[in-house]
């Protein structure tokens, strides 16, 4: 018996020193999650596919090399994996609720909102849960009271105001231009209409006329919309809309006359996810005078270094099967923030005790004047209650078929206060 004994400490010594051995990749891996919930199926589909790809891009390229981007020195942990985890959503609020839940199950410490009917349901249990996430959806309901999901362009209202701006600026009449509301009709598009954004349009000198909605995919052209904004003598149109909306709407601006370039002068502008990029390539000349705020550089910008590096990306990891759509830029912001947000928490906290809540307020919270290679139009800076990252708005316009950039304003940070 004592003999048994002695050979059984013999085989665990044994054992613990070929253990310590073992190189680190034999051992049990150290792996943290990003992504999130996806809406891979709807009228998002596209948009959420490409951030999709470029978030598992981007994770690729820090597993390889280690490294948080071409134009930073900071290190990822060499001992530490980033997995993907992600679901469809379906752009169904019931259905992300219960990924949410799961991933959260499955050791997910960040998260991500893939459009405004899943923030409308998963902000506040995200801020219960003091999770942070990073959001392709950026209205105004994220402002007041605190949450925890945090954009990287501006919210809608803000993107609406440096719109407003930007046509005052150019206005030559004496009289006030009139303004109208030409929007998406479903949360993402009615989340303008509040008191604070018709006060700031009325007090920076428009007459505010009234609203028409477009259906967020129209089956039949805004026929009706557009005749009522004719009528009512509107000057600037501004509304929430993604790409299948703006495209055919200004197609029959077109065809009524209506636009900047027409015999009636009205200028129609939305903020991202109506993408001047995507919508100049779709549309060419056809969509000349269209306006996009807090959207993105064209993918071919080479000469911006974040967007090279969003070449380089694809280059090595998709040859082939390369993702031209500009919400790709917006995927790597994500991944950018999800990720640096870890690595930030476990600077004050080991890889064992992080929780969402740490992630939350030693990562995120401490993520200041992130630089981005100018995807974004400002290096991205967060806080407790400063959810927003950008602190300008680029503004582009579709001239002759490409989409140029003709200003850049300050946020007005307007928003619901509750």
């Amino acid at each position: 018996m004592a003999k048994n004994r002695c050979m059984s400490a013999v085989i665990t010594i044994i054992l613990m020193v070929a253990t310590t051995l073992l190189p680190v990749g034999a051992q049990a891996e150290k792996v943290l999650y990003v992504g999130g919930t996806q809406s891979l199926t709807g009228p998002f589909a596209e948009d959420s596919a490409a951030v999709l790809g470029a978030i598992e891009d981007y994770v690729k390229y820090v597993n390889e090399t280690k490294n948080m981007a071409p134009w930073r020195s900071e290190k990822f942990p060499a001992d530490i994996k980033l997995e993907v985890m992600w679901r469809d959503d379906e752009l169904k609020p019931p259905k992300a609720l219960s990924i949410y839940e799961e991933l959260k199950a499955k050791g997910m410490l960040v998260g991500r909102i893939s459009g405004s009917p899943i923030a409308l349901a998963l902000k506040d249990r995200l801020w219960e849960d003091q999770m942070g996430a990073t959001s392709m959806a950026t209205g105004p309901y994220y402002l007041s009271p605190p949450q925890s999901c945090f954009t990287y362009y501006p919210i809608y209202t803000d993107s609406i105001a440096a719109i407003a701006d930007w046509f005052k600026s150019n206005w030559k009449e004496a009289r006030k231009p009139r303004v109208a509301y030409l929007t998406a009709s479903n949360a993402m598009g009615r989340s303008i209409e509040i008191p604070e954004m018709k006060a700031y349009l009325e007090k920076t000198g428009y007459e505010f006329v009234g609203t028409q909605y477009v259906p967020l995919v129209p089956t039949s052209p805004p026929t009706t919309q557009l005749t009522w904004l004719k009528q009512k003598g509107v000057d600037l149109a501004l509304g929430v809309m993604i790409n299948p909306g703006a495209q055919p709407t200004v197609k029959e601006m077109v065809r009524l006359g209506m636009g900047p370039n027409q015999p009636y002068k009205m200028t129609f502008g939305v903020p991202a996810p109506g993408h001047a990029a995507v919508f100049a390539a779709a549309m060419g000349e056809l969509g000349d005078g269209y306006v996009c705020a807090g959207s993105f550089r064209p993918m071919d910008d080479l000469a911006t270094p974040g967007i090279k590096f969003c070449s380089d990306l694809q280059d090595k990891y998709r040859s082939g099967k390369r993702i031209t759509h500009i919400m790709y830029e917006a995927g790597v912001l994500e991944a950018m923030v999800q990720v640096e947000a870890l690595r930030l928490a476990m600077l004050k906290v080991p890889f064992e005790k992080l929780t969402p809540r740490v992630v939350l307020e030693e990562g995120f919270y401490k993520i200041k004047n992130l630089p981005t290679g100018d995807i974004s139009s400002t290096p991205l800076t967060y806080g407790k209650g400063d959810i927003e990252g950008v602190d300008q708005v680029r503004i582009d316009q579709v001239q002759k078929g490409k989409s140029v950039k003709v200003g850049i304003y300050p946020l007005r940070h307007i928003f619901t206060k509750k």
